[in-house]
């Protein structure tokens, strides 16, 4: 005996979506409960597989009164497409074109670092002067006790405190 497994997320949306399609009609929620048995989907589920799909701007829903309609149309899920379409289309574009000033930003930056014996000598160097600093900066954070600017705010400090 096997057990038949329930429609996922994904085809119930579809098939809830082929009700707005092939009526081309305007719904309240509790007739798509009525309808949603009819096409495979549980009537209890109907409702949140509506609410994903207004979310995701494939059903329309408007409010008058005390009733709320849902709705959907072919032409406006085309529609939805194509500027969705529209707009990742002019980002591919301008990614496209960020890319190649990139391109050109490197090649303008890696001009006067070719390696040369001069580079070399003059990237030894400067590890060197920072080691140096470094160093010397470790040896200030020893001294940091005798400041002499540290301890006149402490002076002055304590005199506020007496």
């Amino acid at each position: 005996m096997s057990k038949k497994r329930g429609l996922s997320l994904e085809e119930k949306r579809e098939k809830i979506l082929q009700i707005f399609y092939d009526s081309q009609d305007f719904f309240l929620l509790k007739e798509l409960e009525k309808s949603g048995p009819k096409k495979g989907v549980i009537s209890q589920s109907v409702k949140d597989v509506v609410q994903s799909l207004v979310d995701d701007d494939l059903v329309s829903k408007d409010k008058i009164g005390t009733s709320v309609y849902f709705w959907s149309l072919p032409s406006c899920a085309g529609n939805q497409l194509r500027s969705v379409y529209r707009k990742l289309d002019s980002d591919l574009q301008s990614s496209k074109k960020r890319h190649a000033e990139l391109i050109d930003q490197c090649d303008e930056l890696k001009k006067g670092r070719e390696e040369s014996d001069e580079r070399e000598t003059a990237l030894a160097e400067l590890k060197t002067i920072e080691m140096k600093y470094n160093e010397l900066k470790d040896e200030m954070g020893k001294y940091a006790d005798n400041d002499p600017a540290a301890f006149q705010a402490m002076s002055k400090e304590i005199s506020i405190l007496v």
